[in-house]
């Protein structure tokens, strides 16, 4: 086997963000790039002699970046990698492979929800032996390597013809080209009652449509919701995973979105719809003519739990990302078990998941999930709600209003500003930060502050502490306003408010989402002097 050591220099800017390493696709293609951080990765690791799981969600250079990284994990040590079918393996599949045949852990490549595409995003990222994303420990010593690499070494070899399941070798290593689905959808067939669900979608009178934006999920949707379910063929729309994603956003949202919208809020919309994202994580859920927030889904799958066969000797407990709206808290809080609140990162649940303390995780950014991985995952809880409406047998929307009457409506919305000059974002992050330690007990309209704070968290597993995950202003009501620049973009900086009001009076509950929360909209402009500060007139995207 030829080793060859390549001298190189090291780049500034390998920091992983709240899910590995994002940057245009051009940041990558720079000699080196890609190269030094993914030593930087295996240097962190105990490699020789251990399996790899490897894949991506399809975008523009999967390819290549593989081909790299295998003749890299062969120069390491590694004794096998298992790789996606033509180089897809989506995150939650990863996260199932990982955990099955028990790997040291997995890369992989995805810029989620980001655009694709040669001028689009590409994205590295590793996940740990439980199958979940590296926590900060990890990502720490993965960006210090990176910041003093001066070589990195990798094998003389020809490329591994992907498209071709079953072993081939590179020097020493085997490399094991999987079946991308199969052991993802043996998984689900464990947690949900498919016969069930096949029922009601083979009745002449339930209507589902998926999109998945010509991203990862397709080749499971086909295989799962098309074929073993019977929903049949066309349900899936846009199931072909395209290097540039159709030259559409993969972001299932109300805007990105907006083909599967038309269809559910059209005149002939069919029962459900759904669609994932780029690397097939995240969810959108939708009832005929009916937009269920990703806050409310985590609350609502949590209160229907035992309906699954999975879930049905019950939950141990809920966790949040912060941002995340309080209304999975009152579902706990009436089953008596607890409700975490994490900071932003799927990475903050592992430990909470492994110790057995909760059983569902969800972020308002469209991610929901449980211990059956680690990872978010995205037709996973499309699988969930079809299990609910097949077990109930009533509508999205005739669950969603009566989980409102039973536990109080949590009103809720993101607004977010996009490609905000970072300067000027971070200006208005220092500006309410400099004034927080003066708000307790303003007064806004008919608002007063109860607390205003940085959010910090501590671990209760390993009692780790993360600190300034967003600026929360909490008011004497519920109400909340939170502040947060993300970390998943790759220009800029992106602004989220997050908007949240509790009603638990049911003669109030129909109100339009943004007219119920328009005070505290205002309320959040004044603080934050967002226009002026962003230069921004209204938000890029709200949902």
């Amino acid at each position: 086997m030829d080793i060859r050591t390549v001298a190189t220099t090291p780049f500034t800017d390998q920091k992983p963000g709240t899910s590995g390493l994002r940057k245009a696709v051009t940041a990558f293609q720079k000699p080196h790039y890609l190269e030094n951080f993914v030593q930087s990765i295996f240097d962190s690791l105990e490699c020789v002699g251990q399996t790899l799981v490897l894949g991506g969600d399809g975008r523009y250079y999967n390819r290549q970046a593989i081909q790299v990284i295998l003749k890299m994990a062969a120069a390491n040590g590694f004794v096998r990698v298992k790789v996606g079918h033509r180089g897809i393996l989506s995150t939650p599949a990863a996260s199932c492979v990982i955990r099955k045949y028990k790997t040291l852990g997995g890369i992989i490549l995805s810029a989620s929800h980001n655009p694709g595409g040669p001028n689009g995003d590409f994205g590295i990222k590793y996940n740990i032996g439980n199958g979940g994303p590296a926590p900060e420990k990890v990502t720490e010593a993965i960006y210090a390597r990176s910041k003093v690499i001066d070589s990195y070494k990798i094998v003389d070899a020809n490329d591994i013809n992907l498209d071709t399941l079953g072993e081939s070798k590179i020097g020493n290593m085997i490399v094991e080209v999987i079946d991308s689905v199969h052991d993802y959808q043996e998984l689900m067939e464990s947690l949900f009652d498919f016969d069930r669900i096949h029922q009601m979608l083979t009745s002449s009178n339930f209507k589902m449509s998926f999109d998945a934006m010509h991203a990862v999920t397709g080749p499971y949707a086909r295989s799962i919701i098309e074929q073993r379910l019977g929903a049949g063929v066309g349900c899936v729309q846009n199931g072909v995973p395209l290097e540039d994603f159709g030259s559409g956003h993969p972001d299932p949202n109300l805007v990105y979105a907006h083909d599967l919208v038309e269809i559910l809020f059209g005149e002939y919309a069919p029962d459900f719809g759904a669609a994932s994202d780029g690397d097939g994580d995240r969810n959108m859920i939708l009832g005929r003519k009916f937009f269920v927030t990703p806050s409310d889904s985590l609350a609502i799958i949590a209160a229907n739990a035992k309906l699954v066969p999975a879930y049905s000797q019950g939950i141990k407990g809920i966790a949040r990302s912060m941002p995340t709206s309080q209304a999975a808290d009152r579902v706990a809080a009436a089953m008596g078990i607890d409700c975490y609140e994490t900071p932003t990162g799927w990475k903050f649940f592992g430990n909470l998941l492994d110790a057995d303390k909760a059983t569902l995780c969800g972020e308002e950014s469209f991610g929901t999930g449980s211990n059956h991985i680690r990872e978010k995952d995205g037709l996973w809880a499309v699988l969930f709600w079809l299990n609910i409406l097949a077990a109930r047998q009533k509508s999205v929307e005739e669950i969603v209003r009566e989980h409102w009457q039973t536990y109080g409506r949590n009103y809720y919305s993101r607004h977010d500003y996009e490609e905000v000059d970072s300067d000027r974002a971070n200006t208005l992050v220092n500006k309410i930060q400099a004034i927080l330690p003066n708000l307790k007990g303003k007064k806004y309209g008919a608002y007063e502050v109860d607390y205003s704070d940085n959010f910090s968290y501590k671990d209760p597993i390993d009692n780790s502490v993360s600190t300034n995950q967003g600026i929360r202003i909490g008011f004497t009501d519920g109400s909340r306003i939170i502040f947060r620049l993300s970390g998943t973009g790759t220009q800029g900086a992106t602004l989220r408010v997050y908007l949240e009001s509790y009603e638990a009076d049911k003669a109030k509950q129909n109100i339009e989402t943004q007219q119920a929360l328009g005070d505290l909209i205002n309320i959040a402009d004044e603080i934050a002097q967002i226009k002026e500060n962003t230069g921004m007139d209204k938000p890029t995207v709200i949902t």
